[in-house]
C-alpha cells in the first residue's frame, strides 16, 4: 500500500484551516528547522532525492544549491501554481485542501536558501484555490508564522500571491518571472538561469506547488526515509491527475516504480464501461503517447517512461479507449499549442500553426496523401530550436500520434472520414482542463 505523503490530509476535516492543519501536526517541523544550519537543510533535501514535480523533474536540493551564497542582492522564491497543462489538476487540490503545507514548505525553502520574500504565482482561473490560499496566508501572518522573526527564530519570510491572466506560457519558469515583473509573459533565453538572474534580476528559486508541499514530510521524517520510497533515481511519491475514459477520474498518489497500467487500474477501476484500452498519455498533453501494449509494460518512473520516448511530466495521465479517434485527439492538442504559443520564436510560431492547420485539414476530409509525411518533416525542425519547450510540446505528441496510429490518418485522407467506431477525442477537454 502506498504511503500518502502529499495527499495525507486531503480527506481530513478543516485541514485547509490553520487550526485543522496544526491538529494534524502542521508546522511541527519549524522547531527542528530553526535548530539546523541552512546548508544542512539543503543537504537533507538532496538526500531525499526529491525532484521537481512541475514537469522537468530537476533535483530540488541541487537547484537550491545553485543560488549564490555571497551576494548583496536579495533572493526570491517563486512557487509555480500556474497549472495550465491540459489534463493537470493535482496542484489545484493541494491549493484547495492543504494550503498550509505550501506555506510550511515555503518557510523551509526560504530558511535553507536565505530568502525573505516568496511569490506564489497562481493561475488566474483558479478562483476557489486562490480564496483558500489567500485565507491560509492571512491566518499564517496572524499566527506569527509569516512576517518578521518567525517564532523568535530571527527568520523573516513574507509571502505575496500573484494571480496570472490565463497564459499557458507563464507556466514556464522564465515566462512566469517576466509576468510577475509586469512584463509580457514570454520566456527568457537561458543562460543566465533564474538561480543567478531571476525575479528583478536577483537570484531566484522556482519550484512547483507539489515540490514545495513535500518538504514538511521530508523535514519531519528525514531525507533518507523519503529516498527509501520509489526507485533508485525516481524517489518518493507523486500526485497523478488521471482523466479520460476511466471509471473514476481523479487525483491519485503513487510511489514511483509501479507498473503504469496497474496503477491506473487500481486507482480508477480501469477503462470505462468495460471497453478496451487503446492508448495512454503518461505525462500531460505535451508527452508522446503510449500504445496499450506500451502502457501495460512500462513502470511509472522518470527513467522508464523516458525510455519509451514519453515523459512523466506534470503527472497528467489521460486514458483513451478503443473508440477514440486519434486524429481528433491530436487536433485538440495542436489547437491548444497553436493558440498558446507566444510567437516569440519562429519555429514555434510557424510550426505550431502549420501542424494544427494540416491536421485540421485532414480532419475535415480535405487532406492530401503527402500531408502525413509533411507533418512528420515539420516536427524535427521544431525540437530544441526555441527559447522554451512549447514547440517541443507540440512536435513530440504530433510525431508519436502519427507514427503509432498512422492508419487512422490515412483513412481520413483516403476516404474523407474516420474509420468505424472512432467516435471521440479521448476525453481531452481544453475548456475544462483543470476540472
Amino acid at each position: 500500500m502506498t504511503q500518502n505523503i502529499i495527499s495525507a490530509r486531503f480527506g481530513e476535516k478543516n485541514a485547509h484551516t490553520l487550526d485543522g492543519y496544526q491538529k494534524l501536526g502542521g508546522y511541527g517541523t519549524l522547531k527542528k528547522l530553526f535548530g539546523m544550519k541552512p546548508d544542512d537543510v539543503i543537504e537533507e533535501v538532496k538526500r531525499s532525492g526529491l525532484r521537481g514535480r512541475g514537469g522537468a523533474g530537476f533535483p530540488t536540493g541541487m537547484k537550491w544549491s545553485f543560488i549564490p551564497k555571497n551576494t548583496d542582492k536579495p533572493k526570491y522564491l517563486c512557487v509555480n501554481a500556474d497549472e495550465g497543462e491540459p489534463g493537470t489538476f493535482k496542484d489545484r487540490l493541494i491549493l484547495e485542501l492543504d494550503p498550509h503545507a505550501i506555506i510550511e514548505g515555503i518557510i523551509i525553502c526560504c530558511y535553507a536558501v536565505g530568502i525573505k520574500t516568496a511569490y506564489i504565482y497562481i493561475r488566474g482561473e483558479y478562483d476557489a484555490p486562490f480564496a483558500r490560499l489567500d485565507a491560509a496566508v492571512k491566518e499564517a501572518y496572524k499566527a506569527g508564522l509569516l512576517g518578521k522573526n518567525i517564532h523568535g527564530s530571527g527568520t523573516d519570510v513574507d509571502v505575496v500571491i500573484h494571480r496570472g491572466a490565463g497564459a499557458y506560457i507563464c507556466g514556464d519558469e522564465t515566462g512566469l518571472i517576466e509576468s510577475l515583473e509586469g512584463k509580457k509573459g514570454q520566456p527568457r533565453p537561458k543562460p543566465p538561469f533564474p538561480a543567478v538572474i531571476g525575479v528583478f534580476d536577483c537570484p531566484t528559486v522556482v519550484n512547483n506547488v507539489e515540490t514545495i508541499s513535500a518538504l514538511p514530510w521530508i523535514m519531519s521524517n528525514g531525507g533518507t526515509a523519503y529516498a527509501a520510497i520509489g526507485t533508485e533515481k525516481s524517489k518518493g511519491t507523486m500526485l497523478f491527475s488521471i482523466s479520460g475514459m476511466v471509471e473514476r477520474p481523479g487525483v491519485y498518489e503513487g510511489a514511483f516504480g509501479v507498473n503504469l497500467w496497474k496503477f491506473i487500474e487500481d486507482s480508477t477501476g480501469g477503462v470505462k464501461d468495460g471497453k478496451k484500452l487503446k492508448a495512454v498519455i503518461p505525462g500531460g498533453s505535451s508527452s508522446a503517447i503510449l500504445t496499450a501494449d506500451e502502457a501495460r509494460n512500462v513502470n511509472l518512473d522518470y527513467e522508464s517512461i523516458a525510455a519509451t520516448g514519453a515523459m512523466v511530466g506534470s503527472g497528467a495521465i489521460m486514458v483513451f479507449d478503443e473508440d477514440t479517434d486519434m486524429v481528433k485527439a491530436l487536433e485538440v492538442v495542436l489547437r491548444f499549442y497553436a493558440h498558446e504559443s507566444c510567437g516569440q520564436c519562429p519555429p514555434c510560431r510557424e510550426g505550431t500553426y502549420w501542424l494544427y492547420e494540416i491536421v485540421n485539414r485532414i480532419l475535415k476530409g480535405k487532406g492530401r496523401p503527402e500531408d502525413i509525411d509533411l507533418m512528420l518533416s515539420i516536427c524535427p525542425d521544431m525540437l530544441g530550436r526555441t527559447i522554451c519547450v512549447l514547440a517541443d510540446s507540440a512536435a513530440i505528441p504530433a510525431a508519436s500520434y502519427i507514427k503509432k496510429f498512422r492508419p487512422e490518418f490515412e483513412a481520413y485522407i483516403n476516404k474523407g472520414n474516420p474509420p468505424e467506431r472512432m467516435l471521440h477525442p479521448g476525453g481531452i477537454n481544453l475548456e475544462a482542463r483543470a476540472l
